[in-house]
């Protein structure tokens, strides 16, 4: 086959392909590296090139055992550490340092024991803050649609690298939308698994006080539930876990789902003004909901109304920013300081360090609270909330960014980006981003289905049943490999 029949197959296709012998992992990786050494240099997407090391992998003949059988993926520069690889969270001070993690995460040793072979680590913004992928220490990556535009974040670069063609998957994380926003952005499918339902071992518990997860951005939802029967699933020793699905996911995207009670959220909450084209994608998928059967309903959980949760949860990400300078300092063998970090994270972490201990748990009972007042609204007969997952389209690059005088500049201006999607970080529900109609100007936007805690399953198939009846594998951007 050729290099553009490839570019073109969702990760599931290329599996097969190599199942079948129609092609080599050794073929299918050095493919991809033309295509990352051809189009990367205009998306600065991959950041950590690791090419000797994949197509040494790709050789290795217990490939043929495993279900993936050597597909390349990249992975992002925060979280799923690979051991003797850098991990440098978007910070100079590590660059700097040239660090690199002594230990592999959970998440990355189940990518292995899957056949999977990373080409190397994506760019994202410091510390994961931000819905752009705009690091002062790498540098911007550039939306594939459109290369004056942001591709999202904090997993914008891998969402450029799987957009643009480079490679079918790739690994994301999702603090308040990291992986949705930027599936969003790109014109991908982007699932925040229900908490728990991934694993942050050996290094953590949880990230970021439980709002995190850690997961895959994919062009299919088959390739979503494939990769989550992969890799979900606890480690020894974690602290809770997420309920098991009742079958394998990729059973659940095989059929229709059952007739659903869906509520429609077309506006922004708290008044919050939104761009048209958001809402009108929102609005088209609530009509396609209603063709394909499902009952469809403008309601919305009135918690996303009540604007105390956004501080509560700016001020856990500012905590986990704290500790994050304390632990990659201890690691570099010195305090960090203002001159290491960006104005934002600096600005975050001085206002952590004001937050005593009894308000620290505080803002973790308003978290909890918060999380079962949203999740109450399930109780009331809605199987799915449906909304546009972004309020606004990508950003040009620029706009998302903070200064000495206005730190937190970039935070203000993020509120359109994450305001359907970090509150079910903070509830710990499982939320998807699908392509949506795109703007009149042909920028992606994507919507977003909410479920039930544990629900991933009928997310899947739901967006599956939406995927048949309105195709979006045939849409490229611009720059496609």
């Amino acid at each position: 086959m050729s290099d553009i029949e490839l570019s073109t197959l969702d990760l599931t296709a290329q599996s097969e392909l190599l199942a079948a012998g129609t092609v080599s992992s050794r073929e299918l990786v050095e493919a991809a590296i033309a295509r990352l050494e051809r189009i990367n240099p205009q998306l600065n997407a991959v950041i950590h090139p690791n090419l000797d090391r994949a197509r040494q992998a790709a050789t290795d003949p217990a490939l043929a055992g495993t279900r993936l059988r050597g597909v390349p993926i990249v992975m992002k520069d925060i979280g799923g550490a690979e051991a003797g690889l850098p991990n440098h969270a978007g910070m100079r001070a590590l660059k700097a340092a040239g660090y690199t993690e002594s230990v592999s995460s959970h998440l990355s040793e189940r990518l292995r024991a899957a056949g999977a072979i990373s080409l190397g680590r994506t760019n994202t913004p410091e510390l994961a803050l931000l819905p752009t992928t705009e690091p002062e220490a790498y540098g911007a990556t550039r939306n594939p649609w459109k290369l004056t535009h942001s591709s999202g974040g904090s997993s914008g670069g891998t969402a450029a690298a799987v957009a643009a063609g480079i490679v079918a998957a790739g690994h994301a994380s999702d603090g308040g939308g990291s992986i949705r926003g930027p599936a969003s952005a790109c014109g991908l499918v982007g699932l925040k698994p229900t908490r728990a339902r991934t694993s942050f071992a050996p290094g953590l518990g949880e990230r970021w006080s439980g709002l995190s997860a850690e997961f895959m951005l994919c062009r299919s939802v088959r390739d979503c539930a494939l990769l989550l029967d992969l890799v979900g699933g606890p480690a020894p020793g974690d602290p809770y876990v997420a309920p098991p699905p009742t079958r394998p996911f990729v059973q659940s995207v095989e059929r229709d789902p059952p007739r659903l009670r869906v509520a429609l959220m077309k506006d922004g909450p708290r008044g919050l003004a939104i761009d048209p084209a958001c809402s009108a994608a929102a609005v088209r998928a609530a009509q396609l909901l209603e063709q394909l059967g499902h009952q469809v309903e403008e309601a919305h959980p009135a918690a996303l109304d009540d604007p105390a949760h956004v501080m509560t949860y700016v001020s856990i990400v500012a905590t986990s920013t704290a500790r994050a300078l304390d632990k990659y300092g201890e690691a570099l063998g010195r305090t960090l300081g203002a001159e290491d970090v960006e104005h934002l994270t600096w600005a975050l972490a001085v206002q952590a360090n004001l937050l005593s201990a009894p308000k620290w748990l505080a803002t973790i009972e308003a978290l909890h609270r918060f999380g079962r007042t949203l999740r109450a609204f399930w109780d009331t007969g809605f199987d799915l909330l449906l909304t546009p997952t972004m309020g606004a389209l990508p950003a040009e690059l620029g706009l998302l960014t903070s200064t000495a005088e206005e730190p937190f500049r970039a935070l203000l201006r993020a509120a359109p980006y994450g305001c359907f999607t970090l509150p079910f970080n903070m509830s710990g529900q499982p939320a998807l981003s699908i392509p949506g109609q795109p703007s009149p100007d042909g920028l992606p936007v994507g919507v977003q289905l909410v479920g039930q805690y544990g629900c991933d399953e009928l997310l899947l198939a739901v967006a599956a049943q939406m995927e048949r009846a309105a195709p979006w594998s045939a849409l490229r951007p611009p720059l496609f490999a």
